[in-house]
Protein backbone atom coordinates (compact mmCIF):
# COMPACT_ATOMS: atom_id res chain seq x y z
CA UNK A 1 0.00 0.00 0.00
CA UNK A 2 1.46 3.77 -1.01
CA UNK A 3 -0.13 6.48 0.59
CA UNK A 4 1.98 8.87 -2.01
CA UNK A 5 -0.67 8.85 -4.62
CA UNK A 6 -3.44 10.41 -2.17
CA UNK A 7 -4.61 13.69 -1.15
CA UNK A 8 -3.90 14.23 2.60
CA UNK A 9 -6.43 15.03 4.64
CA UNK A 10 -4.87 18.56 7.10
CA UNK A 11 -6.05 18.45 10.60
CA UNK A 12 -4.78 21.69 12.49
CA UNK A 13 -3.85 21.09 16.24
CA UNK A 14 -2.50 23.18 18.49
CA UNK A 15 0.14 22.01 21.06
CA UNK A 16 -0.62 23.68 24.44
CA UNK A 17 1.42 23.09 27.73
CA UNK A 18 -0.57 20.16 29.13
CA UNK A 19 0.50 18.11 25.85
CA UNK A 20 4.17 18.78 26.86
CA UNK A 21 6.19 16.31 29.71
CA UNK A 22 8.98 18.32 32.16
CA UNK A 23 11.50 18.76 29.42
CA UNK A 24 8.75 20.78 26.95
CA UNK A 25 8.66 18.66 24.31
CA UNK A 26 5.04 16.51 23.41
CA UNK A 27 4.76 13.85 25.44
CA UNK A 28 4.74 10.71 22.73
CA UNK A 29 1.24 8.89 23.75
CA UNK A 30 -0.45 12.57 23.19
CA UNK A 31 0.47 12.01 19.46
CA UNK A 32 -2.15 9.11 19.14
CA UNK A 33 -4.96 11.69 20.50
CA UNK A 34 -3.81 14.46 18.07
CA UNK A 35 -4.21 11.25 15.12
CA UNK A 36 -7.51 9.87 17.00
CA UNK A 37 -8.84 13.81 16.34
CA UNK A 38 -7.43 13.34 12.90
CA UNK A 39 -9.96 10.74 12.03
CA UNK A 40 -12.85 11.89 14.05
CA UNK A 41 -12.49 14.71 11.60
CA UNK A 42 -12.59 12.64 8.54
CA UNK A 43 -14.71 9.82 9.79
CA UNK A 44 -16.83 12.28 10.80
CA UNK A 45 -18.38 12.23 14.56
CA UNK A 46 -22.30 12.22 13.23
CA UNK A 47 -20.78 8.93 11.54
CA UNK A 48 -19.10 7.66 14.44
CA UNK A 49 -21.75 8.39 16.79
CA UNK A 50 -24.58 7.46 14.63
CA UNK A 51 -22.82 3.95 14.00
CA UNK A 52 -22.42 3.80 17.74
CA UNK A 53 -25.89 4.06 18.94
CA UNK A 54 -28.22 2.86 16.22
CA UNK A 55 -25.85 -0.30 15.04
CA UNK A 56 -23.65 -0.70 18.20
CA UNK A 57 -20.85 -1.09 15.93
CA UNK A 58 -17.59 1.09 15.98
CA UNK A 59 -13.42 1.32 15.39
CA UNK A 60 -11.11 0.02 17.35
CA UNK A 61 -7.20 0.22 16.48
CA UNK A 62 -5.84 -3.19 16.03
CA UNK A 63 -1.94 -2.30 15.01
CA UNK A 64 0.06 1.12 15.14
CA UNK A 65 4.07 1.64 14.71
CA UNK A 66 4.96 5.07 15.69
CA UNK A 67 8.49 6.55 14.47
CA UNK A 68 9.67 10.09 16.20
CA UNK A 69 12.06 11.81 13.87
CA UNK A 70 11.52 15.72 16.06
CA UNK A 71 9.59 15.99 18.88
CA UNK A 72 7.01 19.53 18.90
CA UNK A 73 7.23 21.63 21.55
CA UNK A 74 4.59 23.87 23.73
CA UNK A 75 3.23 26.35 21.22
CA UNK A 76 3.93 24.55 17.90
CA UNK A 77 0.56 24.59 15.71
CA UNK A 78 0.88 20.88 13.89
CA UNK A 79 -0.18 19.88 10.55
CA UNK A 80 -1.73 16.43 10.94
CA UNK A 81 -1.61 15.18 7.90
CA UNK A 82 -3.46 11.86 6.96
CA UNK A 83 -4.37 9.37 4.04
CA UNK A 84 -6.04 5.87 4.29
CA UNK A 85 -7.06 3.32 2.36
CA UNK A 86 -9.43 -0.13 2.94
CA UNK A 87 -7.18 -3.23 2.62
CA UNK A 88 -9.76 -5.53 2.17
CA UNK A 89 -13.17 -6.26 3.99
CA UNK A 90 -11.77 -6.41 7.67
CA UNK A 91 -9.28 -3.58 7.44
CA UNK A 92 -8.88 0.83 6.99
CA UNK A 93 -4.96 1.48 7.03
CA UNK A 94 -4.19 5.18 8.01
CA UNK A 95 -0.45 6.81 7.41
CA UNK A 96 -0.77 9.64 9.92
CA UNK A 97 2.10 12.39 10.14
CA UNK A 98 2.44 15.27 12.61
CA UNK A 99 4.44 18.09 11.00
CA UNK A 100 5.71 21.07 12.43
CA UNK A 101 5.32 24.20 10.85
CA UNK A 102 7.85 24.82 7.86
CA UNK A 103 9.71 21.15 8.39
CA UNK A 104 11.60 19.30 6.05
CA UNK A 105 9.92 16.38 7.40
CA UNK A 106 7.39 14.54 9.47
CA UNK A 107 8.29 14.47 13.54
CA UNK A 108 6.01 11.89 13.90
CA UNK A 109 4.34 8.83 11.39
CA UNK A 110 2.32 6.26 12.17
CA UNK A 111 0.63 3.72 10.05
CA UNK A 112 -2.12 2.53 12.00
CA UNK A 113 -4.90 0.09 10.94
CA UNK A 114 -8.44 0.03 12.15
CA UNK A 115 -11.19 -2.57 12.24
CA UNK A 116 -14.27 -2.47 13.15
CA UNK A 117 -16.32 -4.07 16.09
CA UNK A 118 -19.86 -4.86 16.74
CA UNK A 119 -21.33 -6.17 19.86
CA UNK A 120 -19.56 -8.39 22.08
CA UNK A 121 -16.58 -6.87 20.58
CA UNK A 122 -16.99 -9.56 17.43
CA UNK A 123 -14.80 -8.40 14.17
CA UNK A 124 -17.02 -7.06 11.69
CA UNK A 125 -16.84 -6.10 7.77
CA UNK A 126 -15.91 -2.26 7.43
CA UNK A 127 -19.14 -0.35 6.52
CA UNK A 128 -19.52 1.29 3.25
CA UNK A 129 -18.66 4.48 4.38
CA UNK A 130 -18.33 8.11 2.46
CA UNK A 131 -14.86 8.37 3.34
CA UNK A 132 -13.58 5.15 1.99
CA UNK A 133 -15.32 6.09 -1.45
CA UNK A 134 -13.03 9.79 -1.91
CA UNK A 135 -9.61 7.01 -1.73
Amino acid sequence: MTHTDMTPHHFPVQVYYEDTDHSGVVYHANYLKFFERAREDIIGVDVLAGLWHEQGIGFAVYKLNMTFNDGAVFGDRLDIRSTWKKDGDYRVVFLHEAWRPDAAKAAVSCPLELVCLGPNKKILPVPDLNFLRNE
